[in-house]
């Protein structure tokens, strides 16, 4: 086998790894949105242990430790992938690679702490909120790492006012994600019958996070608009197009999800697409600060 070839079936090894560990924490976060869908938070009421007495449920457990307890072992799922996405990266031997691999690392059992202390503070919204924003940001670093397959870090960031743009649009969808934390921390969807919510006023807040969303769809627009008006790369503007496409549906699955009252299933999908935000904003803004060369 020549180098170009072993250097090829490398290339496409680590991408594979890149694209498991993104799935992986996708599914995490709709994973745990069935746990508080179901009304399972509190299925297994102790943690590390799912009961005072043992790892597992056992006996005559419930339907809902079984779905708390199969959330909680995905995380060796997670921490396989983990393994196997660091061991890539490091024989790959480039530095970039393995210090994202061993951050990504870093957040699996940083995760089931946070989970660990969800259960333990018997679902506090506000816990809650930190522990759906951590996935996310693991989202986030995955997109980095998959990224940075193509293209080495660059050696100095990049400026102008479409990374400004970038940036701008990187943040404003952070703040809908943490509002939206905020609105399902105000509403029925407590993951357990006697979890309290967080005081908020929902009305008051779902305006607030649409406003957000709002502002995202603007900047979003504006993104895309200056990246062809200044001739950025086709995958540049690719990226753009698809974090727009997956705004306006998940705006759209918001919208109707509000308007009947919340049912668990558009809820579920409005998880699945928080999780799609997180990631397709994260490439369009990687994608605008280092365009391929």
């Amino acid at each position: 086998m020549g180098v170009t070839e072993r250097l090829r079936r490398q290339h496409e090894w680590i991408r594979g790894w890149a694209w498991a560990s993104i799935v992986a924490n996708i599914g995490i976060v709709v994973t745990g949105g069935v746990v508080r869908l179901t009304g399972s938070g509190l299925g297994c009421p102790t943690w590390p242990r799912c009961t005072e007495e043992s790892f597992t449920p056992h006996g005559a457990y419930s339907v809902n430790a079984a779905i708390e307890f199969g959330n909680r072992l995905l995380t060796y799922v997670l921490v396989a992938v983990a393994v196997g996405t660091f061991l890539a990266a490091w024989q790959s031997g480039r530095r970039d690679l393995r210090t994202i691999a061993f951050v990504m690392g870093l957040g699996i059992p940083a995760q089931a702490i946070i989970g660990g202390i969800t259960v333990l503070t018997d679902l506090n919204p506000w816990v809650v909120s930190f522990h759906l924003l951590s996935s996310m940001a693991i989202i986030c670093v995955s997109m980095l790492f998959l990224q940075r397959i193509d293209r080495p870090a660059p050696g100095e960031a990049p400026r102008g006012p479409l990374v400004v743009l970038g940036w701008a649009t990187f943040v404003s969808a952070w703040a809908v994600l943490y509002v939206g934390t905020i609105v399902t921390g105000s509403g029925p969807h407590a993951g357990d019958a006697d979890a309290k919510r967080n005081g908020l006023d929902p009305l008051q807040w779902s305006q607030v996070h649409a406003d957000l969303v709002f502002l995202l769809l603007g900047l979003t627009i504006g993104l895309l608009l200056a990246a062809m008006a200044t001739r950025q790369p086709a995958a540049t503007i690719r990226a753009v197009w698809v974090l727009l496409v997956v705004e306006l549906a998940q705006g759209l699955i918001g919208f109707v999800q509000y308007f009947t009252d919340l049912p668990v299933v558009l809820v579920g999908f409005h998880m699945l697409g928080a999780a799609l935000v997180a990631a397709t904003v994260a490439w369009a803004l990687i994608q605008v600060r280092e365009p391929a060369r």
